[in-house]
């Protein structure tokens, strides 16, 4: 009697076949993701760390090279940073995790104790922090390129636009250019709950409104246009 079985070559061209095929279908979910991940446009440190402690402080050294590394983490802090106290979300409560006076909020985060001060006596911050707002907005921070202008000293002048929608329609768009000025801890310690949000320890010490559209006589910060 014959019986129908498979020689052991063809089984192993089969297994071979089977093995090349999954390998280029891993290789394409690879290829595709890898190509969604550029640009890199936002630049990130990272501390990796086998046993993490909340009573651990992270010691910070120079960055290689510094000039340009440190140059570009600025200037993708400010954007951040900008976006953090000026885009407003329908969502109270995101909007009050990230705003509050709680240390690990972004805004009270990267803000000197001066420059929050001044953000908290805004009327936005105000209507969000202790009352229900009567309407529901959406203020989004648009940049275009060359945003960010550096005038020495760690000073800068940052240009973006903003705009809300609410439900009767959108509000008109203005240009604000602002000037803010950076500082970094003297200790170069930060804390544990700082070591992905600011693990350089950088913080706006100086944040006023230049102009409005251009007009430098208009100093109105956006969440006191409302």
């Amino acid at each position: 009697m014959v019986q129908n079985r498979v020689e052991p070559p063809i089984l192993m061209s089969r297994l071979m076949t089977f093995v090349l095929a999954t390998a280029v279908v891993v290789l394409a979910v690879m290829g595709v993701t890898l190509y969604k991940l550029f640009p890199l446009n936002r630049p990130q440190v990272f501390f990796l760390m086998t046993q993490p402690s909340h009573q651990l402080e992270i010691t910070l050294r120079d960055m290689v090279p510094a000039d340009e590394n440190l140059s570009q983490y600025k200037r993708a802090f400010i954007k951040e940073y900008i976006k953090a106290r000026n885009e407003i979300s329908s969502n109270i409560n995101v909007m009050r995790k990230k705003w509050t006076n709680d240390p690990a909020a972004a805004v009270r985060a990267w803000s000197t104790d001066d420059v929050f001060a001044d953000f908290a006596q805004t009327r936005m911050w105000t209507a969000l922090m202790n009352e229900v707002p009567g309407f529901e907005l959406k203020c989004p921070v648009e940049f275009e390129t060359g945003a960010i202008t550096p005038r020495g000293n760690d000073m800068y002048a940052v240009k973006f636009r903003w705009f809300c929608e609410n439900s009767d329609g959108q509000v008109d768009a203005k240009d604000y250019t602002i000037v803010l000025r950076l500082e970094s801890d003297t200790d170069k310690t930060v804390q544990w709950t700082d070591r992905l949000n600011n693990p350089l320890g950088i913080r706006v010490a100086q944040y006023t409104v230049e102009s409005v559209d251009g007009d430098k006589s208009n100093k109105t910060d956006p969440l006191n246009r409302f």
